[in-house]
């Protein structure tokens, strides 16, 4: 799935679907990928990857449940993303930024409140709260998608849970790297594999993970992930250490659900608290899945995200 652009060669409009949406920051105009699939006037989709920096390829997944149900959907990779534009501008990597970014590819894309479901994944959850908070008006329903609300909370339960669980000597070894600076070999990776992924990431044993999902980390753009997650995948310590919108759930009065995994890398219990704080909050809990249950555990996931979109 997706059509690959040639970065020295991308019209606005391509066929199949694909269109390339100006954007403007404060650092200049550039363009983002899109992709629509399917015609439905009255529930609209746009979907949010995580990352930062990652890409739609793993979300691929829903091409084999939301044509079925009658979704309109729209996969996008964010600016800095692989298909579309990527600046070398540091300081285009803060969370109001992405918002407004979002907010011009729904104006671009005509997407309003009699149609418009936004959801966000991961860290595309982070973004889709965040654009709640600021343009809860556009929207006619939210999904936010194994994501806390809370990254200290989030990485108090990497240390107090998941951690624990590991095997020690690995874990010693993966903190030993992350402490020297050298998280981008393939030694961390392997550690990281073998100890951590098939068990929270995706539970599929490696040499399995669907092509779309191994291509979506083949190009996730580092320079991006890095500043905002951090170099640690047992938690975050980058600018985004400190994000934190369990104070502000509560404005977010849209029909909104949450979804979350039993081995996910997220908080459970967490997860299902924040339904409760949503005032038209509701939760999905994928028994079988991991933080990428839409691969690892399909069906259930995308059982309980159909019957959200076409309750709406």
């Amino acid at each position: 799935m997706g059509d690959y652009l040639d970065s020295t060669a991308r019209p606005d409009r391509i066929a199949g679907g694909v269109r390339m949406i100006p954007v403007s920051t404060p650092a200049g105009d550039f363009r983002v990928w899109t992709k629509r699939f399917g015609n439905n006037p009255d529930l609209r989709v746009l979907l949010l990857h995580g990352g930062p920096g990652a890409t739609h390829e793993y979300l691929e997944s829903v091409d084999g449940y939301l044509p079925a149900a009658g979704v309109e959907y729209y996969l996008y990779d964010q600016l800095g993303s692989h298909y579309s534009d990527q600046p070398d501008e540091p300081s285009l990597w803060q969370i109001d930024r992405f918002v407004d970014e979002v907010e011009q590819v729904r104006l671009a894309l005509g997407l309003g409140p009699e149609s418009f479901v936004l959801y966000g994944q991961s860290w595309g959850g982070i973004l889709a709260i965040e654009y709640a908070l600021a343009h809860h008006q556009h929207l006619k329903g939210l999904v936010i998608s194994n994501m806390m609300a809370s990254i200290p909370a989030y990485n108090r339960y990497a240390e107090e849970v998941l951690m624990p669980a590991m095997d020690q000597e690995a874990l010693a070894e993966i903190k030993r790297l992350e402490a020297a600076g050298d998280t981008e070999g393939s030694e961390y990776e392997q550690l990281l594999m073998e100890n951590h992924d098939v068990v929270h990431v995706c539970r599929l044993p490696s040499d399995e993970w669907p092509e779309p999902l191994t291509r979506a980390f083949a190009h996730t753009n580092r320079s991006i992930y890095v500043p905002m997650q951090g170099p640690s995948e047992l938690g975050a310590s980058g600018t985004l250490g400190d994000w934190d919108r369990t104070a502000d759930l509560h404005r977010i009065d849209v029909p909104t659900l949450v979804m979350g995994a039993e081995h996910d890398t997220m908080d459970p219990r967490h997860l299902r608290w924040m339904a409760e704080q949503l005032p038209r909050g509701r939760y999905h809990h994928s028994l079988n899945g991991s933080h990428l249950a839409m691969v690892d555990d399909a069906d259930a996931y995308f059982a309980g995200l159909t019957e959200f979109l076409l309750a709406l």
